[in-house]
């Protein structure tokens, strides 16, 4: 064989090799992609739902992998984890005053009814903003009108009540639209600023009535322990009263019989008087002078002085 073969063959062997090699390299690439389309992993709490060209499909995936899968499908993972809707309406009552009541609804999407949704909605923004939002400010606005004051929104009996009509209601219109409501709360309610003011006093002019009410009460709890402390100073008297009485009528008997005794007796005053000597014989200072002596009942007089 001549160089110049020799030399012709050996580029001819390298460019084959080389385009063997990209070829491989082609249809890995190819392999890769391929089986990239061929699986699907939907999320933990979200549905899968798959458009082909353009057409929604109506089965649906729930979360986990899937395989295989039509290359050609086009996925949309729809959340159906529970979440919370904030809405503020003014809702008007019987004595046509607006109140600012501001609630939260608690729901989910239906997973089994994702395709419908998506067909005939959207995904869950438009599902939310087209379904839940209108029907939720009517219901509010409608059962506000049972509501007969504007203040009766704090109540909480009348609280409890719009909580209850307003999730059944909003459930049942909104079931056949794949949403599930779980709960309807008031979180806040604003009244209008002159009926606040209004509450305000007539919250001061309660506390108000309250404190001159305990005040009554302190001022009628110590008249009456005036009362019964006069009552007990009256009751005293009296059984001093009846005492002083007593010890005057007793004296009184005493003297009485004294008297009697005097004059049925001649001889008590002559026996009083001996006493009175015996009495005065005690004293060593004294002096005792007789008038009359000849008397059978001589009378004794005693100076005092030495």
């Amino acid at each position: 064989m001549s160089e110049e073969k020799i030399i012709h063959m050996i580029p001819q062997k390298k460019g084959s090799s080389m385009s063997k090699t990209a070829i491989i390299l082609i249809i890995l690439i190819v392999l890769g992609v391929v089986s990239t389309t061929l699986f699907e992993r939907v999320p933990a709490g979200h549905v899968g739902v798959v458009t082909l060209f353009g057409k929604v499909q109506d089965k649906t995936y729930s979360e986990g992998l899937h395989f295989p899968v039509n290359p050609f499908y086009n996925w949309i993972k729809i959340d159906a984890r529970q979440k919370t809707h904030y809405e503020k309406a003014n809702v008007p009552s019987q004595d046509q005053m607006t109140t600012h009541v501001d609630v939260s609804i608690q729901y989910r999407l239906n997973g089994e009814m994702a395709a419908k949704m998506y067909r005939e909605t959207g995904g869950p923004k438009e599902v939310i903003e087209v379904h839940l939002v209108p029907k939720l400010r009517s219901l509010m606005r409608e059962q506000g009108k049972s509501v007969q004051r504007a203040e009766d929104f704090f109540l909480e009996g009348v609280q409890q009540k719009l909580q209850d009509s307003i999730l059944a209601e909003l459930a049942k219109y909104l079931a056949p639209k794949g949403i599930v409501v779980q709960a309807v709360l008031i979180r806040d309610i604003e009244l209008p600023e002159f009926i606040v003011q209004a509450v305000k006093e007539k919250k001061k002019r309660e506390q108000e009535a309250q404190k001159q009410k305990a005040e009554l009460e302190r001022f009628k709890t110590e008249q009456q322990q005036k009362v019964a402390s006069a009552e007990a100073e009256r009751r005293a008297a009296e059984e001093q009263a009846k005492k002083q009485k007593i010890l005057a009528d007793a004296k009184a008997y005493e003297i009485e019989k004294i008297n009697d005794a005097i004059k049925n007796n001649p001889a008590y005053v002559q026996l009083q008087s001996l006493e009175a000597l015996k009495a005065i014989s005690n004293d060593s200072s004294s002096k005792v002078y007789f008038i009359n002596g000849d008397s059978p009942q001589p009378l004794p007089l005693m100076n005092l002085g030495k």
